[in-house]
């Protein structure tokens, strides 16, 4: 793209790439002088033109201006590289459909099953904490909502792919951060909003300030969808320009979930939309995930979808690997692998392993916290396993540059009557909560889901993921070698 078609009376030179980070070799680009939590890209600008800059975007004085760069001083350099770059990557939001689901859980599910449900008539792709998909395309993630440019890269590759439509998981951090401020986005879903990133925004208000600028950015065109049996529900849309439409057990909600029935292999419920009624069934369980299902089913349906062809598509959904994830392999009791990781999360897995495990029989845990993130719900967590669970394994999930057993001893702090070991690496955990397992018991498997990687001091290093360590364990200990004795690291 010509730099004169960026900005005004600039130079016809041709810009090959925008940058915000310094340390990429990018020939030909456009820098960005981006304040970030760390690092302040004024500061790098002499390293990103030896990487290939040749014109740069700064809202203060820079030390040095080298002859043969071009310079754009702006009032917001985040502002204006939201408009640059939806110009550079060809306004590519407006050519698709866009759905947006925000809130403290459940985004990744509801937009999986967004773009499982559209695929086949209308090609989606979706971007998230798990993956980047489209067509036959599997990427890694990189941030839940990646920043400014690779989102903008990653929509513009989806349409040249012959994506029409998109899901994307939208953080608070995000919306923070502007990272969607230039997405032109059709639908938006609002979950649910519990204690959670507060190490980042500080308070709950400050938490649900940053959900709500998401739907305050909707033009009337887009239609917000919301949980009504959220306190922060309809607080979340009163100044959205958009369309509102709720969902929720309430009898109020336009979306009204009637006549609920859990099962260990499904769920089937009665959904009344507007002033007609739906049966619906499909394979996912538990309370949570038949919340998260119908926010997707009213998206869905908002979209123009024919309620009859959901009903259809939704009775035999994908499983998401580690997410309320059943794993059997000949066991005699339960195993259930799953993400969750913020307290409301966490308490909704318990309740339904509390529902699935015979009175008599036990919930075992394996659980832990991440490092640099939000120490004040540890003990929560702890308190919260404490009252559901009658074995808790204390364990690391993404300790970064904390110690995990540090961590595991704040965690502890929570736990008054039940036991618990503190067993640092994760696999030896795992191995030892299932060779606890009597016959009808649960084990519960929570925070990493199927996440192939642990945050560690040294960076990202690379993870089995716990599904995988649950099979290989099932098969290698627990079914071969039934009644092996194990040693614990510590027990109190």
């Amino acid at each position: 793209m010509l730099l004169n078609q960026l900005f005004k009376q600039a130079p016809e030179i041709e810009i090959q790439s925008i940058n915000d980070d310094s340390r990429k070799k990018k020939p030909n680009s456009l820098f960005f002088c981006v304040k970030g939590m760390r690092f302040d890209g004024h500061q790098f600008v002499q390293d990103a033109i030896e990487n290939g800059a040749i014109a740069v975007v700064h809202s203060e004085e820079l030390v040095h201006y080298e002859e043969g760069i071009l310079y754009f001083r702006v009032n917001d350099v985040v502002d204006t590289l939201n408009v640059i770059a939806d110009l550079f990557y060809a306004e590519a939001s407006y050519h698709l459909q866009m759905f947006g689901v925000t809130g403290t859980n459940g985004k990744e599910s509801i937009a999986k099953i967004i773009q499982e449900v559209l695929n086949p008539d209308k090609a989606t792709g979706n971007i998230g904490s798990d993956s980047i998909t489209y067509g036959t395309v599997k990427l890694q993630p990189l941030l839940t909502t990646p920043n400014i440019i690779d989102l903008h890269s990653i929509l513009k590759e989806m349409v040249d792919a012959g994506m029409k439509a998109a899901t994307l998981e939208v953080s608070s951090v995000g919306v923070e951060q502007k990272r969607v401020q230039s997405v032109h986005f059709d639908y938006a879903i609002f979950t649910n909003l519990d204690h959670n990133h507060l190490d980042f925004h500080g308070t709950m208000q400050n938490y649900f300030e940053a959900k709500k600028k998401f739907f305050d950015d909707l033009d009337e065109k887009a239609c917000a969808i919301t949980n009504i049996d959220d306190p922060y529900g309809l607080k979340m849309v009163e100044d959205s320009e958009a369309r509102v439409v709720t969902y929720g057990m309430s009898e109020e909600a336009m979306y009204s979930i009637r006549q609920y029935r859990l099962k260990k292999d499904g769920t089937s419920f009665c959904l009344k939309v507007y002033d007609q009624e739906y049966d619906i069934e499909t394979n996912l369980v538990s309370r949570f995930n038949l919340m998260n299902l119908t926010a997707a089913i009213v998206a869905l349906h908002e979209s123009g979808v024919k309620m009859e062809l959901i009903q259809e598509r939704v009775k035999f959904l994908t499983q998401m690997e580690g997410h309320m994830q059943m794993i059997q392999e000949g066991q005699n009791f339960n195993v259930l692998v799953d993400i969750a990781h913020t307290v409301d999360g966490l308490s909704r897995v318990l309740e339904y392993a509390t529902s699935i495990t015979p009175k008599n029989c036990r919930i075992i845990v394996v659980n832990g916290s991440v490092g640099k993130r939000d120490k004040i719900k540890r003990q929560k967590v702890g308190n919260l396993m404490d009252q559901y669970c009658d074995m808790i394994i204390l364990t690391e999930e993404d300790p970064r540059n904390e110690s995990p057993r540090e961590i595991a001893e704040e965690i502890a702090k929570g736990i008054d009557k039940t036991p618990y070991l503190i067993i640092s690496d994760r696999y030896d955990a795992i191995r030892q909560a299932l060779e606890l397992a009597d016959p009808e018991d649960t084990v519960l498997v929570l925070g990493k889901g199927n996440q192939k990687f642990m945050e560690r001091d040294i960076g990202r290093c690379s993870y089995q993921g716990d599904v995988i360590i649950v099979k290989e364990v099932l098969k290698k200990y627990v079914l071969i070698k039934e009644g092996e004795d194990y040693e614990f690291e510590q027990i109190y």
